[in-house]
C-alpha cells in the first residue's frame, strides 16, 4: 500500500527550550563542528603527504576521518543553526534525506571499524605475511566494501521508514531525524517495523561490536609473548582502537536496541555519538600515535617554510 504523507515537514523541539541555554549551546556546538572538520581533515590531509603513513593501517585511518567529517555534518550545522531559530524545522524529503546520510555515514564506519580491527589482526598474528595478504587492492576492496555496507544498512532504514504514513502530529521531539522519533509519529501500527529495524541497526551494532573486542581481546592476548618494544607499539594502536570503537558503539547500541521506544536522555547520547565522538577521533589518533604526531609536525614544517622566506 502506498504511503500517506499529509506531512509537508517537520518540527523539531531542539535539545532545550531555554533561549539562554541554547545560545550557549550554540557556541559550544559551533566550535565542536569546527575542531571536526578542521582536526579530521588534519588527519587526512597528514596521511595523504606524508609517506612515513604509507601502511594500511593510516590508509583506512584516513578514510575513517573522511567518513566522520560527512557523518557529523549530517546533523550538526541543522543543529547549530536550529538553536538560533525560532521555528526549527526541516521538509518531508530533507527529513528523509536526513535518516538516509545518517545510517549511510554510521554504517560505513560500523564496516570501517571492523576493516581497522582486521587490519591489525593480520598485522600481529600474520606479519611476515601481511605486506602481501594487505596489498593495496586489497585495501582498496576492502574500503569498498565498507561504503557498499554502508549504503546497503541505509537503503534498508529509509525503505522502512518512507513507507509509514505521516498524517499528524509532526513535531519531533529531537534535534535531527532519525528512525526511532519517526516511528512515534506515524499514523500505523509500527510494532513490526521497530523490530525490522532493531534487526538492521541494532543487531548489527552489537554483531560487530562483539566481534571487534573478540579479535581486539585475542590480539592484546597475543601480544604478551611480543618484545617489550612491540608490546608497547601493539598496546598504543589498539588502545587507540578499542577507546574508538567504545567510544561509538555503545551509545548506538543503546539507542538502536530498543524497538520503538524512545527516552528523554536519547537526545543527550545522541550528542555523543554524532558530535562528541567524531571530535574526539582525531584526539585520540593524533595524541596516542607518535608518527602521526611526528607526520603533523613535518607537514607544519613544511607549511611555515614559505613563509620563513
Amino acid at each position: 500500500m502506498a504511503s500517506i504523507h499529509n506531512v509537508t515537514e517537520f518540527i523539531f523541539l531542539g535539545l532545550s527550550p531555554n533561549q539562554l541555554v541554547q545560545k550557549v549551546c550554540f557556541v559550544i556546538f559551533l566550535l565542536l563542528y569546527v575542531a571536526i572538520v578542521l582536526g579530521n581533515f588534519l588527519i587526512v590531509l597528514t596521511v595523504m603527504s606524508s609517506r612515513s603513513l604509507g601502511s594500511p593501517m593510516y590508509f583506512f585511518l584516513s578514510y575513517l576521518s573522511f567518513v566522520e567529517i560527512c557523518y557529523a555534518s549530517t546533523t550538526t550545522p541543522k543543529l547549530i543553526l536550529g538553536l538560533l531559530a525560532e521555528r526549527k524545522a526541516i521538509s518531508l524529503w530533507g527529513c528523509m534525506s536526513q535518516v538516509f546520510f545518517i545510517h549511510f555515514f554510521a554504517g560505513t564506519e560500523i564496516f570501517l571499524l571492523s576493516v581497522m580491527a582486521y587490519d591489525r589482526y593480520v598485522a600481529i598474528f600474520k606479519p611476515l605475511s601481511y605486506t602481501t595478504i594487505m596489498n593495496w587492492q586489497v585495501c582498496s576492496f576492502l574500503v569498498g566494501i565498507a561504503w557498499v555496507g554502508g549504503f546497503v544498512h541505509s537503503l534498508a532504514q529509509i525503505l522502512l521508514v518512507f513507507r509509514l504514513p505521516f498524517c499528524g502530529p509532526n513535531v519531533i521531539d529531537h534535534y535531527f531525524c532519525d528512525v526511532l522519533p519517526l516511528l512515534k509519529l506515524a499514523c500505523s501500527d509500527t510494532f513490526l517495523i521497530g523490530l525490522l529495524i532493531v534487526a538492521n541497526g541494532g543487531t548489527l551494532s552489537v554483531i560487530s561490536f562483539m566481534v571487534l573486542l573478540a579479535s581486539y581481546v585475542a590480539i592484546l592476548l597475543h601480544v604478551r609473548t611480543q618484545t617489550p618494544e612491540g608490546r608497547r607499539k601493539a598496546l598504543s594502536t589498539c588502545g587507540s582502537h578499542i577507546t574508538v570503537v567504545t567510544l561509538f558503539f555503545a551509545p548506538c547500541i543503546f539507542i538502536y536496541l530498543r524497538p520503538s521506544t524512545t527516552l528523554p536522555v536519547d537526545k543527550m547520547v545522541a550528542v555523543f555519538y554524532t558530535v562528541i565522538t567524531p571530535f574526539l577521533n582525531p584526539v585520540i589518533y593524533s595524541l596516542r600515535n607518535a608518527e602521526v604526531k611526528k607526520a603533523m609536525k613535518r607537514l607544519w614544517v613544511r607549511a611555515m617554510k614559505p613563509e620563513e622566506r
